[in-house]
């Protein structure tokens, strides 16, 4: 197919043809070296292909000296079964269980490690959010119920169901829910749902009580009480994955201007009027991400495009609110060029700096 382009700067239209092809949908966002003999690694799904990319992942930071790992599932809302299981049995010891399905009808299930696992010994960190959910959970939950490593944020979604696609006479299709998950030491994730409405407003619910500020918030009844397999720990079911270390939501740097910025596309708006206008004097001036990550620094013409831009898509500037957003805006544009510059791996190299379960996990690396 034949198309004509209009692209910034350039007088005429710019003609393409367009051919289909394959393109490839990565679930494996970033891995590199975030500290000497530490590796990071962000998942975003679990698909066909995460075990793989996850394998080329870590062998290529293992040959950079990696002895530990930062697995990020934060915001993974889960994916296919079979990737969860290949990705905890690289943790996991010869027969240890990694998870299994039970259901009223269906018989319980079991899925074990093999024992071949490329990452067995050394130090594990799971990343965790409130959107962590599903397959991230089977993950998580055998970590943590093996004492295998520590799980660190917040309580993950809470979505443990196994559920049967059938196929309508008419084309559509209904999912059967059949089992659930439990993980080794018998939690069941799945919260409860028997209440729809509750179900559906229960993260804003989690907000409203303080959970998302304060562990202090979550309680659990003696009931849904389990130990762990290794240490005899105490940990929860009946709802997500508790983290062993808590880090609240950070809120200090978020602000109504901040939002209304992010929500409206300014922020993305500027940055690619930024990247258009200044991609070859960067490329020239920083030959490497390290130069750019060290030398790299919002100017305040840059920024006051932003504030221009923000009050042309109606959002009324609030200087006590910029400052206090300021830094974040400067870091979230910073890694939004990075991304178009090089790629996801810097964009996550660069954002990771204000992440607070990132900072947190490093902490107990050191440890």
């Amino acid at each position: 197919m034949d198309v004509k382009v209009v692209r910034r700067g350039v007088p005429e239209l710019l003609s393409f043809t367009i051919r289909r092809d394959k393109i490839p949908v990565y679930s494996l966002d970033a891995s590199y070296m975030i500290a000497p003999q530490t590796g990071y690694i962000k998942i975003n799904r679990f698909a066909a292909t995460t075990h793989a990319e996850f394998m080329n992942a870590l062998a290529s930071l293992k040959s950079q000296g990696m002895k530990d790992l930062i697995l990020d599932l934060q915001g993974n809302g889960g994916g296919y079964l079979n990737a969860a299981i290949d990705i905890a049995n690289e943790f996991l010891g010869d027969e240890e269980l990694i998870v299994y399905t039970e259901g009223r009808r269906s018989a319980r299930r079991d899925f074990y490690a093999d024992g071949n696992g490329k990452h067995q010994f050394g130090k594990l960190v799971v990343l965790v959010d409130e959107y962590s959910a599903s397959a991230s959970e089977i993950v998580s939950g055998a970590v943590q119920d093996w004492d295998r490593g520590m799980v660190v944020g917040r309580r993950t979604f809470g979505k443990g169901l196994v559920q049967r696609p059938i196929d309508l006479p008419d084309g559509s299709m209904i999912r059967l829910t059949i089992s659930r998950y439990y993980t080794p030491a018998g939690r069941c994730i799945q919260k409860p749902y028997e209440n729809t409405e509750n179900y559906a407003a229960d993260l804003i619910e989690r907000y409203n009580r303080g959970e998302m500020m304060s562990a202090d918030s979550i309680h659990f009844p003696d009931s849904l009480k389990c130990t762990t397999l290794k240490k005899g720990r105490t940990v929860y079911g009946g709802g997500g994955i508790m983290p062993d270390y808590f880090v609240p939501v950070d809120t200090t740097l978020y602000t109504d201007y901040h939002r209304q910025i992010s929500y409206k596309g300014v922020l993305l708006k500027v940055h690619y009027q930024l990247i258009d206008a200044y991609r070859k004097e960067w490329n020239k001036k920083y030959k490497d991400y390290a130069s750019f990550a060290q030398k790299f620094e919002m100017t305040e013409p840059m920024m006051q495009r932003l504030k221009d831009e923000a009050e042309k898509a109606g959002i009324a500037y609030n200087e006590e609110q910029y400052r206090k957003s300021e830094s974040l805006l400067k870091l979230q544009m910073k890694a939004l060029i990075a991304r178009d510059l090089w790629d996801m791996n810097e964009y996550y190299h660069t954002i990771n700096v204000a992440d607070e379960s990132v900072k947190k996990a490093l902490e107990l690396l050191k440890e």
